[in-house]
């Protein structure tokens, strides 16, 4: 059987290397907060070619304070893609902001930028893009409308790691970028992990200071803040595998290109264009016959899935609300 993902196998390379800095960690006594963070903040930093990386819980967290830090009013709006994973929006929501559905473009499946005026009202405060399956959105005409309309603008960087843009890395265009690093994502963690970076210090300080219960000196704090840091273990798989990204990218990339040569002309693959850079977190395709066409597969030893299954605004969390 072909699993859809094995990570024991996936992460089997820097295994010895996991032992390491594991060891590390352990015999140094301090697992929240430490060296470990610094270090890989730094290093994600430089990566993205940004000013700040702030390490995280997770990327709901990441999304989730980015948005708490521009201190927005109950039920403004914010302008989110209607195929993301629900995590998008709940970051909004559990906000008390009003999450404002718009359509993808049926060709990248991001956010269709031709939409986004329409849903814009006086209580539109921010646009959330999603750079979904490792494509980047067509950011150019999103950044007009959000200088335009002097909106925010929140990257979920979630599965784009590495996607450029005209040559300009995703998660670099607007006020922050939200990274995952979730065990499946192409920079994946051995837990829940996630970071947000920007390259404003006052925004820097301000998201350091929510994620560690509002405080900037210990049990002094100045705001109502959450419980949301990356761990010492983690920020060091991470700091492994980070060496490793770009290889990690480039094997996505040869596979897709696999996929591109050898699947028949009746699958609807993804459109590749020279603006955009992919990182194929994940080969999305669309087929007339889904369902018939996932069971031969599985029945031929090959297991697949469906992002996503349920749309959020169909999801009961969201009928509720």
């Amino acid at each position: 059987m072909i699993d859809y993902e094995n990570l024991a196998l996936l992460n089997k390379p820097y295994f010895d290397e996991f032992s390491m800095e594991f060891d590390k960690v352990l015999r140094s006594g301090w697992y929240i907060l430490g060296e470990r963070v610094k270090t890989f903040e730094k290093e994600f930093a430089a990566w993205n070619e940004v000013s700040h990386c702030i390490g995280v819980a997770s990327g709901l967290d990441a999304i989730t304070l980015a948005l708490k830090s521009f201190d927005f009013e109950e039920n403004d709006e914010v302008i989110v893609p209607s195929n993301t994973y629900i995590a998008t929006i709940l970051s909004i929501m559990q906000n008390k902001l009003k999450p404002v559905l718009v359509e993808p473009d049926i060709e990248s499946y991001t956010i269709d930028p031709a939409l986004i005026e329409d849903s814009i009202t006086a209580r539109t405060k921010a646009i959330v893009i999603v750079h979904l399956y490792g494509k980047s959105c067509k950011m150019d005409p999103i950044i007009e409308i959000c200088k335009k309309y002097n909106l925010k603008l929140v990257e979920d960087c979630a599965q784009s790691h590495g996607a450029t843009y005209k040559g300009k890395l995703t998660g670099t265009f607007g006020d922050f970028g939200a990274f995952s690093f979730y065990p499946t994502k192409n920079l994946g963690a051995l837990g829940d992990a996630g970071a947000i970076i920007c390259s404003d210090e006052k925004l820097d300080k301000c998201i350091r200071r929510l994620r560690n219960y509002g405080s900037d000196v210990k049990y002094y704090n100045e705001v109502v803040g959450y419980n949301s840091r990356l761990d010492e273990v983690q920020a060091a798989f991470l700091s492994v595998k980070l060496k490793y990204l770009n290889d990690i990218n480039n094997h996505k990339r040869k596979l897709a290109s696999i996929y591109f040569k050898e699947l028949k002309k009746d699958f609807i693959l993804p459109v590749v264009h020279p603006d955009f850079e992919d990182v194929f977190h994940i080969f999305n395709v669309r087929h007339e016959k889904r369902d018939e066409l996932r069971d031969y597969l599985l029945k031929n030893s090959i297991k697949t899935e469906v992002h996503y299954p349920v749309s959020p605004s169909r999801q009961k969390a969201l009928q509720e609300n």
